[in-house]
């Protein structure tokens, strides 16, 4: 079951958008130096259809983006759900940030606008460091997907 601890609109996740960041619990990459170690437990509300309607009745007016921030775990239920963002929310973006350093084999990004890859390591830095091993890529119309994250490192 994939669950989630809580969410916010945020506006640096996602470059130019503002997001509505859920972020889902049971993470499996245990990275040292993680700014949210608690979302390593099993902890939390189970994340499903009926939640996403409950939470973008309240914020789909407010924001351009829904981002599942972590997931790895169950990665084909983080797809299952961004398919269901995407069908009934088309005017919304779709964002997944993943703690891995590639996609799982096999997995369709179709649903996705932007997938961020690449789990914590503290002396490489953050996104917004130019030595980071993270990257958020966008993702193209053929599936293909465009490295971005030097909109982090504008600033």
């Amino acid at each position: 079951m994939l669950k989630y601890y809580n969410y916010d609109i945020v506006f640096q996740e996602i470059p130019n958008e503002v997001t509505l960041a859920i972020s889902i619990t049971n993470c499996p990459n245990r990275c040292k130096g993680c700014h949210s170690p608690h979302l390593q437990e099993d902890i939390g509300e189970e994340l499903n259809e009926n939640r996403i309607v409950s939470l973008m009745d309240k914020y789909v007016s407010a924001i351009t983006c829904f981002c599942f921030m972590g997931g790895d775990r169950t990665p084909q239920k983080i797809a299952e759900l961004a398919n269901f963002v995407r069908l009934h929310y088309p005017a919304i973006k779709v964002a997944w940030y993943s703690g891995c350093a590639k996609l799982p084999d096999g997995f369709n990004n179709k649903d996705f606008q932007y997938i961020k890859l690449g789990g914590y390591i503290e002396k490489m830095g953050p996104l917004k460091s130019k030595t980071s091993n993270q990257h958020l890529f966008q993702v193209q119309q053929d599936g293909s997907m465009k490295d971005i994250s030097y909109l982090f490192r504008t600033f």
